[in-house]
């Protein structure tokens, strides 16, 4: 279960309380709790010691531990709660875990939940909480970002995803001064008026800059997070290969809706999967590189399998090529569906290792990769690249995506194989 939602909301009440039927429940229960920073681990502790004593509960407490290092809710059933740092590594080398949460999720790295994770794998029915708000442009949040686009996506069917939030448009930086949209509070915040009283609204909007409050206030994400990107860098990198095998070419080029930027790829399929080189990529009015763009593929066409076309000029170099004497056979100008197609293939083969790419000359595409993220496109999960700063350019990687489709779907086999991408 994956929640972002903001600060001041009553997130450790739900939880603990959670936590406490569960091991009130089954005994012998073990569930880790765990936060990033040491102080927050203890702050939660407290708030669940308290918990404890409550009139209904005290009878199922056996004991509660205070020390540093030591903090834990045992209960008379043998079920017990165990609080700590993942910053000071709290967590790992226990086993049987029936319930791991991880709060600060906005903090949460691939590092902790390899060791965290496996602490799980002996639990009969073991349930993993990851809880945090909207990460900031410093946080390490990869992985409550990833798990966010997979349930927007739809990508995952083993997740329960709840994020409570003002609407997306909302901008704190337009209130004036001292004001604020207690309509907008009160859709972000499921405790108030209950619980979180207006004051303690007041006090969060009075420290917090605008930007902080709309994602700690409103639990509202960033739509332009530097450095957003589905790829992780890791995984990126280890596709990289210094030989690129043979395989029969096909290229694809992205044109950007609003003729500013294109991108030529190619992709080469082969035995064990595809391999693809950025060639070129071009920023200012693609209307006048197009004649040359189009030369180029004239002159290579009866080499090539397929040459995927997308995006705002795609319809304009489909013509030329035509005029150039390019079979019809060769060029496809792809519809949207099998453009977003071309995307969601191009990712699952980076993923499972059947992609590669080459180590160097690639610096324009790995910035692309580097910027990118998904970006739904209907009701049915289907997604496309998308820049997530104002200077970074999809279409690098959108024509890789493009070139791998067509190198993988083409049933079209040229006489000669090309030995090289990038030609000179």
């Amino acid at each position: 279960m994956v929640i972002s939602i903001p600060r001041q909301v009553g997130k450790t009440f739900f939880i603990g309380s959670l936590a406490f039927a569960l091991c009130m429940l089954q005994p012998g229960m073990l569930v880790i709790w765990t936060a990033h920073q040491l102080a927050t681990a203890g702050e939660t502790h407290r708030a669940m010691a308290a918990m404890a004593k409550k009139g209904k509960i005290a009878p199922f407490i056996k004991q509660v531990r205070m020390g540093s290092g030591d903090e834990s809710v045992e209960f008379t059933n043998g079920s017990r709660i165990l609080f700590g740092a993942r910053e000071r590594g709290f967590g790992l080398g226990f086993t049987k875990v029936g319930m791991l949460i991880l709060d600060e999720g906005q903090r949460l790295t691939e590092k902790t939940l390899d060791d965290l994770v496996p602490t799980m794998n002996q639990a009969a029915d073991p349930l993993m909480f990851i809880v945090g708000t909207p990460p900031r442009p410093t946080d390490r949040g990869e992985e409550f970002k990833r798990r966010r686009r997979e349930a927007l996506s739809g990508d995952s069917d083993d997740m329960v995803y709840i994020e409570c939030s003002a609407d997306a448009d909302t901008r704190v930086r337009d209130w004036s001064m001292g004001k604020v949209d207690w309509a907008a509070i009160e859709r972000a915040n499921p405790s108030y008026p209950t619980r979180t009283p207006k004051s303690a609204v007041l006090r969060m909007r009075k420290q917090l800059t605008p930007e902080s409050f709309q994602r700690e206030g409103l639990g509202v994400w960033d739509e332009d997070q530097a450095g957003s990107r589905l790829i992780p860098e890791a995984v990126w990198n280890d596709r990289a290969v210094d030989v690129a095998p043979d395989g029969v070419i096909s290229y694809g080029v992205a044109f950007s809706q609003d003729g500013s930027r294109v991108s030529l790829s190619g992709a080469r399929k082969h035995s064990d999967g595809v391999h693809a080189e950025l060639i070129d990529a071009l920023t200012g009015p693609t209307d006048q590189g197009i004649d040359a763009l189009a030369d180029w593929l004239a002159g290579c066409w009866r080499d090539t399998a397929q040459i995927a076309i997308s995006g705002g000029d795609a319809k304009t170099l489909e013509a030329k090529l035509r005029d150039r004497g390019v079979s019809e056979k060769v060029i496809w100008t792809l519809t949207t569906t099998q453009y977003l197609t071309a995307c969601s293939m191009t990712w699952e083969a980076v993923k499972d290792g059947s992609f590669t790419k080459k180590r160097d000359g690639q610096e324009v595409l790995d910035a692309s990769v580097g910027v990118c993220d998904k970006k739904l496109r209907n009701a049915a999960g289907a997604w496309g690249w998308v820049a997530t700063t104002p200077d970074g350019d999809e279409t690098p990687i959108e024509s890789i995506s493009l070139a791998v489709y067509a190198a993988r779907t083409s049933k079209r086999r040229p006489g000669r194989k090309q030995r090289a991408v990038v030609h000179r």
